[in-house]
């Protein structure tokens, strides 16, 4: 049927207005059609499965060399040879935790077809690499090295898993809190939910575990940058809720916010594919979006994927460790990096206990720090097992598909053309038989080891629930009387507790409807100290009439942070001061605004009130000038887009932004900047998929040269969207530009 269609496209291709550019590529089979509509949107028309994903894997690298090489030298601990000895130890980190079991195993736990998959994908990158000839690309002109050839393998790095399962930073976290509060300060003002009793495990002496153990971890998973909170969203309607009478199903997944951005959009069709979505520019296939028959998003579950042990080392020799009344050697393999600036290799050794790499030791004390998490799994490389989501034209087939999901955890939301609708908490979960994962434990004892995984069938789910529609939002999505303990630490309810507001608002959706709630920055913890100010027992001439106007507005405020807004900004100063003086100037740091607000309605404190805000007025008058109808949240609350390289040409912003952390459109970051949010958004209609709409930024190119490096800037910023088109004819009408990759003296036949 492929090869039915294939000579007429081609005849196009060359007989219409826009000729298309020719590319002749060793390693193809047969030619392979793309056609880039006008936002950037790569579709490409494949004969084979091979030619298919070599084609995307040429223009992944076509599009995003530099950034994609960088991530490709982060996952395999080759970062020294292009930044020097400051990067050694962050390779380090990436080389301990690479897959290190059965191969065959890993590529099966995907798709069947996973390890032909990567091999053409990684194929076609390499054949953009040679179509340069050595002549290096921009970017690598002003990094000064060229772009490595890629492995199959490459693309099963596990860096990018330890990113999104950072339980063991909380781990170590906790234990600095209960050393410097006490047990039960943290139990009543840092506590897990559910709500459990936190028990120090037998034998772990607290001393000595604190942040410097995560110093090389933390580095590892960081961003790069050359010298010179985390949350998404998404829900779903039936067709009983939707004004087509089809499913609509929208998904904004929320991670940092960078340049170039984060996911790359892509449409792919061959025999067995016909799929648009979003994935990581260096993988293969896509991470959400849809097929002809299913849609699918995700936000993350937060599974505890992983535990920090706490090793005793042998003092009379630090390469043994000790278990269960004997001392182990522990397994230690050497390795050379190639360093830049330095002529000879430098000598790493990568050190395993039984329970995984070792991270950090303190010779000292006699301790090493182990890794246990589900990434020494097989098949736990971020997102890869998406390669099997794509493909489910039902919901069967998608629940068989989720199976294989295991890192990151995912709350995977479901809609297809039938009607059905469906959510998934997909992930690899340990089983912790005696203990709950809280606090690092000791491992010597050998009392605290898994139980193997939660079976993929036992995992939380639903499917066309009676109220027609189900969110998620990073929220405790444990139902009542589940006996299994995912976690025990969730984003707030706040998100959650929005949308499902919003789902109150009406009985039927449309696509404008879901773009409306998608923006929507409306808070709900403002809403909730907006109460308390009007509960707050103060007289007029207790303030000058600046800061009277001011709190006169703030209560009739409609809580909505946009970006124009005065008493968004002073809501956001005021209750960044509020912490210290309630909790004191250490717990406040670390407790978060539900504790805050929750302990305020609990015990009302009108001295920390009118402290808090004279100091809040103080430094927005000291920023903003005296008169606060002049003031912006925007002026305070702004993005800015940092490529790697330090090019101001290359940069982007800064941008004024709206709403915050707790806001359904979430625009986090630190210091009241936003770092973190949607990126990428999506809003399917079952109906119709050529009504569906996106958005992707600052661009779906990662090249400066590139007129789509940043053509989605300004439609992101204003809360705009694009048609996420999936008909011939559709894209057809949206090309700007037509490339034919052709295998070397290849003929039609």
């Amino acid at each position: 049927m492929m090869r039915s269609t294939w000579l007429p496209v081609a005849l196009a291709l060359f007989c219409g207005l826009a000729p298309a550019e020719q590319v002749t590529l060793a390693g193809l089979a047969e030619p392979v059609e793309v056609l880039r509509d006008k936002w950037g949107i790569p579709h490409i028309y494949a004969r084979s499965s091979h030619d298919l994903f070599f084609a995307q894997g040429y223009m992944a690298a076509r599009d995003r060399l530099f950034q994609i090489d960088l991530w490709r030298r982060i996952g395999t601990g080759k970062l020294a040879e292009v930044l020097g000895p400051e990067a050694l130890q962050r390779d380090r980190i990436a080389r301990l935790v690479r897959f290190r079991g059965d191969w065959n195993a890993e590529w099966d736990s995907y798709s069947p077809d996973a390890r032909q998959i990567a091999a053409s994908f990684t194929e076609g990158i390499n054949a953009y690499i040679s179509t340069l000839g050595g002549k290096r690309p921009l970017e690598f002109r002003l990094a000064g090295y060229d772009p490595g050839l890629w492995a199959p393998e490459d693309v099963a790095a596990r860096v990018a898993g330890l990113l999104m399962t950072r339980n063991i930073a909380r781990e170590v976290a906790r234990a600095n809190d209960i050393r410097r509060f006490g047990l039960e300060t943290v139990q009543n003002y840092l506590p897990p939910d559910p709500f459990v009793k936190i028990v120090i495990p037998n034998g772990l002496d607290l001393a000595g575990i604190n942040s410097s153990i995560l110093r090389d971890y933390n580095d590892a998973i960081g961003s790069v940058r050359f010298s010179g909170e985390q949350g998404s969203n998404n829900w779903v309607v039936s067709g009983e809720r939707s004004l087509t009478g089809k499913p609509l199903l929208a998904n904004d997944p929320h991670r940092p916010v960078v340049l170039p951005s984060l996911r790359k959009t892509v449409h792919l069709v061959g025999p067995g594919w016909n799929v648009i979505g979003a994935g990581e520019p260096a993988l293969p296939g896509i991470a959400l979006g849809h097929n002809e028959e299913a849609g699918f998003g995700f936000t993350i579950v937060g599974i505890d994927q992983g535990d920090l042990y706490v090793e005793k080392l042998n003092p009379a020799n630090p390469d043994q460790y000790l278990y269960r009344g004997q001392w182990k050697q522990m397994e230690i393999v050497r390795e050379q990096v190639r360093v830049r600036g330095v002529k000879a290799p430098r000598p790493i050794e990568l050190r395993y206990t039984i329970h995984g790499p070792v991270i950090a030791e303190d010779l000292g004390r006699h301790r090493a720090y182990a890794l246990k998490w589900v990434g020494s799994e097989p098949g736990t490389a971020g997102y890869l097992a998406a390669l099997s989501l794509a493909r489910a034209h039902n919901w069967d087939q998608f629940q068989q598909a989720a199976a294989r999901y295991k890192v990151p955890s995912e709350n995977l939301v479901y809609a297809d053309r039938a009607g059905n609708i469906g959510w998934i908490a997909a992930g690899l979960a340990p089983i912790r038989r005696n203990w709950s994962g809280l606090l690092p434990v000791p491992g010597h004892t050998g009392e605290y080891e898994w139980s193997g995984f939660l079976p993929a069938g036992q995992m939380p789910r639903r499917f066309n629930p009676p109220s027609g529609a189900i969110a998620t939002a990073n929220h405790n999505i444990l139902p009542d009387g589940y006996p299994h303990p995912l976690s025990y630490e969730w984003a707030p309810s706040f998100r959650i507790d929005r949308i499902e507001e919003m789902m109150l608002d009406r009985l039927k959706f449309g696509v404008e409807d879901f773009q409306r709630m998608q923006q929507d920055v409306h808070s709900h913890p403002a809403r909730i100290f907006q109460t308390l100010v009007r509960q707050w027992p103060f007289r007029r001439e207790q303030f000058s009439a600046s800061q009277w106007a001011l709190l006169e507005r703030m209560m009739d405020w409609s809580a909505n942070l946009s970006a124009d807004s005065p008493e968004a900004l002073l809501y956001a100063m005021w209750v960044s001061k509020l912490p210290p003086l309630i909790f004191g100037k250490e717990l406040g740091s670390r407790t978060d605004l539900a504790m805050l607000l929750a302990t305020l309605r609990r015990r009302p404190d009108p001295a920390a009130m009118r402290q808090s805000f004279e100091q809040a007025f103080a430094e927005l008058s000291r920023a903003f000038g005296p008169d606060p109808a002049a003031w912006k949240w925007g002026n305070l609350h702004q993005i800015r887009f940092r490529h790697p390289l330090p090019n101001p040409d290359f940069h982007r912003g800064p941008i004024p932004r709206p709403g915050d952390s707790h806001t359904v459109n979430s625009t986090s970051g630190s210091n009241f900047r936003q770092t973190n949010g949607a990126s990428y958004r999506q809003i399917l209609d079952l109906a119709d998929w050529d009504r569906s709409v996106m958005t992707n930024v600052p661009g779906e190119s990662g090249d400066p040269e590139s007129p789509h490096y940043d053509n989605l800037l300004n439609e992101w910023a204003g809360g705009g969207y694009h048609p996420m088109l999936y008909s011939r004819k559709g894209v057809e009408a949206a090309t700007v530009e037509k490339i034919l990759l052709s295998p070397p003296q290849s003929s039609d036949k």
